[in-house]
């Protein structure tokens, strides 16, 4: 490639989306051909839904330009009650460095201890915007397992909803694994949060106790819903170009992102910031979010009444 590529980030500096954005882009220009300049630009607004917009619709489609997004702007065409204006089906998406389980933590000198404590009183949840996964999946839990979380929207990214935490202005919040623990590690090493519960299509290894969402369903159509919600969590820290990209320079870029994967000082720097790698290619990336866009139509109009309420 002649040409510098810029990795947008929908978020801000500090974020756990920021940081691998960043962590990527160190290491990924030495596998392109040519091996172009590669920087960051963060493009806070709207949960991400406004980094999702420029790809679809500005950025240019010669493989300069990627961007990285939290779940929130995978889901906003389908369950959103705006119109999103994209279809991230149609981007061409290039790898996702983990695959990550949510869980929904509080600050340790809250009341709120357990699974059970968020059921008997409300939850107030720091979150990042209508279209973000900090909003929707509190939503859902409510309607599926009867907690009591309240999202405060408004925060622009993941260090913004951390402050907010540490300051009591919010009890806690949603977050995948892998963000807490570079954002935040301390969080989880030294427990100062309670986990109270925890989401994703598979139950992470490392919180054996930790309550599993899917295990307290029982209705064939819950689990439908929640697959929806929690599916692109499989798929954590995606990276993506535009839609319409030449397959030549879409494989050029997955191949260089797969050997990125690979590249021992790459895994080295990950290992220092405890950023979790454990990814998938782009055409894997590409299957999932094709069938989330499959979601049966029943499901979606669940998910969008709920979501409106």
């Amino acid at each position: 490639m002649d040409r510098p590529v810029v990795i947008y980030v929908a978020g801000t500096a500090g974020g756990g989306i920021d940081l691998y954005a960043r962590l990527l882009g160190r290491h990924l220009g030495r596998h392109i051909p040519g091996n172009p300049t590669v920087t960051v630009q963060d493009m806070p607004g709207a949960g991400g839904i406004r980094a999702a917009d420029y790809l679809a619709k500005v950025a240019p489609r010669d493989g300069s330009a990627l961007a990285t997004f939290a779940t929130g702007p995978v889901l906003e065409p389908l369950v959103g009650t705006r119109n999103a204006g994209y279809d991230m089906s149609q981007f061409t998406w290039i790898g996702a460095v983990t695959r990550d389980v949510g869980v929904c933590v509080a600050w340790g000198a809250s009341p709120f201890k357990t699974l059970e404590d968020a059921r008997k009183r409300p939850v107030i949840l720091a979150g990042t915007g209508a279209g973000s996964e900090t909003n929707t999946v509190p939503v859902i839990l409510n309607e599926l397992i009867g907690t009591k979380f309240k999202p405060l929207s408004g925060y622009p990214g993941t260090q913004e909803t951390i402050l907010a935490v540490e300051r009591g202005e919010a009890d806690g919040r949603c977050i995948s694994i892998s963000a807490l623990k570079t954002a935040k590690p301390d969080w989880l090493r030294e427990r100062k949060v309670n986990v109270l519960l925890q989401y994703g299509l598979e139950k992470s290894s490392e919180l054996p106790d930790v309550p599993f969402v899917f295990e307290l369903l029982s209705k064939d159509e819950d689990r439908q819903l929640l697959a929806l919600l929690v599916g692109p969590g499989a798929m954590s820290r995606p990276f993506a170009a535009p839609p319409g990209l030449p397959p030549p320079r879409a494989d050029l870029l997955r191949r260089a992102f797969d050997a990125t994967m690979r590249d021992r000082e790459f895994l080295d720097e990950a290992a220092k910031m405890q950023a979790d790698v454990s990814p998938s290619s782009g055409e894997d990336v590409q299957k999932l979010v094709t069938r989330l866009y499959a979601t049966p139509r029943p499901v979606i109009e669940r998910a969008k009444k709920l979501l409106a309420q």
